[in-house]
């Protein structure tokens, strides 16, 4: 019997068109932009990059949809670049490839998203063959971004919910992740899937979403909020591990662990540029500890060290280092404490 090895990722690709601005306007109000670049976005593109910058020593594949051209080209030739699999990187010719304009306040890291769904809202269950796969985790996002996974499917609720139930079948461990997106889908989209995921990874704002729990008060992360929503996705079905990340830090939960709770980076204001991919970063982290079977407490450590490094490039992978380094910024910078 073959081991598994390897992370395949399938979902979103697109090009993120990064700009820096001097402030958030109001409507009708002028910004400056300070700069402007391309990078990796979505979330398989994203995770796949993060993990060949961090130097993952097993293979690297994805599946999902791009355009017949220049951007796709170019998503092509950077996967070409990092060594990641594109067998099942598909050519739509109905759609342009996916993008979007990401404008990033420069004093604050903040960012808005101007998104223009593309080829990707035509994925579907068809897709994925996953016995072309030898990978050991499969991970999926962003749900609530890609139209055709996201529709309601007869048996497992949704289309996503399929296609993870189907890699679960194929010996895949699967993990999920989430679209920020402000409107009231989450339970109708998020929960079919619960049943067919190991590792369930949200923000406090979509795991907000999903439960109807608010995990912030006064703005301050609420850790005992975050451990109910996250035990209540439990009930919902998740396989193995809830994962929370938000600004202050991450916590984790299971059916048969503590509940852990890890402090983000001490990153000094003058060290972050963006935080655009810092989400994708966090997972690509937390998913490369958890290939490795390093525990959770250390795949908490990886995951907030990796989304650290990503504070300091305007693009979503761009701030990216090797995992060795990122261990000697946590050393250096230390971890905030969250109780």
């Amino acid at each position: 019997m073959n081991v598994r090895t390897g992370i395949l990722a399938g979902g979103n690709w697109l090009v993120d068109k990064v700009k820096i601005i001097d402030r958030y306007p109001q409507q009708d109000a002028l910004a400056n932009i300070l700069s402007e670049s391309r990078s990796n976005g979505g979330s398989s593109f994203n995770v796949l990059i993060d993990f060949a910058k961090l130097g993952a020593p097993f293979p690297l594949s994805g599946i999902g949809l791009i355009g017949d051209d220049a951007e796709g080209l170019w998503i092509w030739e950077e996967c070409s670049r990092y060594g990641i699999d594109t067998t099942q990187l598909g050519v739509f010719e109905d759609a342009h490839t996916s993008y979007s304009d990401v404008m990033t306040v420069r004093s604050t890291g903040r960012r808005t998203f101007f998104h223009q769904r593309g080829a990707n809202a035509f994925l579907e269950p068809k897709d994925f063959d996953f016995a072309r796969s030898e990978a050991k985790i499969f991970h999926l996002g962003y749900l609530l971004l890609l139209d055709r996974l996201d529709a309601p499917d007869a048996e497992f609720g949704t289309a996503a919910a399929r296609v993870l139930n189907r890699a679960s079948v194929a010996g895949l461990k699967t993990s999920v992740d989430v679209v920020s997106e402000d409107s009231d889908r989450f339970p109708g989209i998020v929960l079919p899937a619960l049943r067919h995921v190991n590792y369930c990874i949200l923000n406090e704002f979509e795991i907000g979403r999903t439960t109807g729990i608010a995990t912030r008060r006064d703005d301050r992360i609420d850790i005992g909020a975050v451990e109910a929503a996250s035990r209540r996705l439990l009930d919902e079905g998740v396989k193995d591990w809830v994962v929370v990340h938000f600004p202050e830090g991450a916590t984790a939960v299971g059916r048969d662990g503590p509940f852990y709770v890890q402090g983000s980076v001490e990153m000094p204001p003058e060290r972050i540029v963006g935080a655009v991919g810092a989400g994708d970063a966090f997972a690509a982290g937390l998913l490369w500890g958890l290939h490795e079977e390093e525990g959770m407490e250390t795949a908490l450590r990886f995951g907030v060290l990796s989304a650290a490094s990503c504070l300091g490039g305007a693009g979503a992978s761009d701030g990216i280092l090797p995992l060795k380094e990122c261990l000697e910024l946590g050393s250096m910078l230390g971890f905030r404490k969250l109780r």
